[in-house]
């Protein structure tokens, strides 16, 4: 399939091929779902913890006799109820990982990638790694290349340039990624995806079939 190729003002200045393997199939749901869920769980640290009523320090003595007080029978001070007491069921460090298979990682990229196409949201854009390292000349060229109005925008480069990086740090709706770091989360935390000629490029060698 051919998309259409932008400049930095918004003007057409042809076309380019893409793979229809990477964004021409039919959306797996359930698989970028799948995906998504293991992203987000792989990037948690596992590190909550807290103590529970035999790991609290104290209360090995009962506050009071058992009866004849009024009050309610007591055995420790570090009982859950008690302020300065044990967790019930207190959270300890554990490992979220999930895997997945890479057939079915490759799927969802690719997936994704054409649920973005089918949407008309992924853009082409020439000229960007050329731009002014300046917030206003990024938020400008941002407004005027199509889907100006998108409350957030993804932007895949080829390769690392400082003057793109400069350029959208200041912009809370927009996010510079190497193409070969492209993943299921910001693909789908982003409404427009801006792909320049070479992050293309990168794209089609590592996930064309």
């Amino acid at each position: 399939m051919e998309a259409k190729v932008y400049d930095l003002k918004g003007n057409e200045t042809g076309t380019v091929d893409l793979d229809d393997s990477v964004f021409g199939i039919e959306p797996h749901g359930p698989v970028m779902h799948q995906a998504l869920v293991r992203q987000r769980a792989n990037a948690r640290q596992g590190t909550q913890s807290a103590k529970t009523r035999s790991e609290v320090r104290g209360g090995g003595r009962k506050p009071w006799r058992q009866k004849g007080t009024g009050r309610a029978r007591q055995g420790s001070i570090r009982s859950p109820q008690w302020r300065g007491g044990g967790v019930v069921f207190a959270p300890k460090p554990r490992k979220y990982t999930q895997s997945m298979p890479k057939k079915m990682r490759r799927l969802a990229i690719r997936s994704v990638l054409s649920a973005k196409q089918q949407s008309s949201e992924i853009v082409v854009v020439d000229g960007l790694s050329e731009i002014e390292p300046k917030t206003r000349a990024m938020r400008e060229a941002l407004s005027s290349i199509p889907l100006g109005d998108a409350r957030s925008t993804l932007i895949l480069v080829g390769e690392a340039k400082e003057n793109v990086y400069r350029g959208a740090s200041n912009l809370e709706s927009a996010k510079v990624l190497p193409a070969q770091y492209v993943n299921i989360q910001d693909m789908l935390s982003h409404q427009r995806v801006i792909v320049t000629r070479d992050a293309l490029d990168v794209i089609h060698r590592l996930w064309a079939q």
